[in-house]
């Protein structure tokens, strides 16, 4: 009767018990026990390690999946830069419309363009910058790395002025 056990197949055999040990997980130590026809019982020690090739795969497929994840976060920053100019932009064209608004409604009411452009405030908040400083014909507004070329449209005693 043999009562050495391979444990290099994954089958287990002895007299006429047969264990399938293909489920053992790696880098697991398992102590199995088989209770034989006979009453006597075997123990088996197996650790078993990942594989050069199983590691080498892991980093593999998390690089491909850390790269997909980058460009998206890239993506994802720059539309939010562009919606925060598209904000800004709305705000100063907010801004232009409660100026000439509250310039009309004063005592001495709306006299002339360049002093509803000088009333306003173009200071939108962190992150924002013109560069060069707007003038009465427009600018170059930044936020963060992106910018826009704006287009002022002068207001008129019946229209605020409009940027574009």
């Amino acid at each position: 009767m043999p009562t050495a056990v391979e444990l290099n197949s994954p089958v287990i055999r002895r007299d006429s018990v047969k264990i399938n040990v293909m489920f053992l997980a790696p880098v697991v130590s398992i102590m199995l026990e088989i209770k034989l026809n006979t009453g006597k019982s075997v123990r088996i020690d197996k650790q078993k390690g990942f594989t050069l090739i199983e590691i080498i795969c892991v980093l593999i497929i998390m690089g491909v999946i850390a790269s997909i994840a980058i460009k998206k976060l890239d993506l994802l920053t720059d539309k939010a830069d562009i919606a925060a100019l598209e904000t800004g932009v709305r705000e100063l064209k907010i801004r232009e419309s409660v100026t000439w608004l509250q310039i009309k409604l004063s005592d001495t009411g709306y006299t002339d363009d360049l002093d509803l452009f000088k009333a306003v405030d173009k200071d939108l908040g962190q992150g924002y910058f013109w560069d060069p400083d707007p003038d009465i014909s427009g600018g170059r507004l930044h936020f963060k790395s992106r910018s826009i070329d704006l287009i002022r449209v002068q207001s008129t005693p019946s229209t605020p002025a409009n940027w574009m």
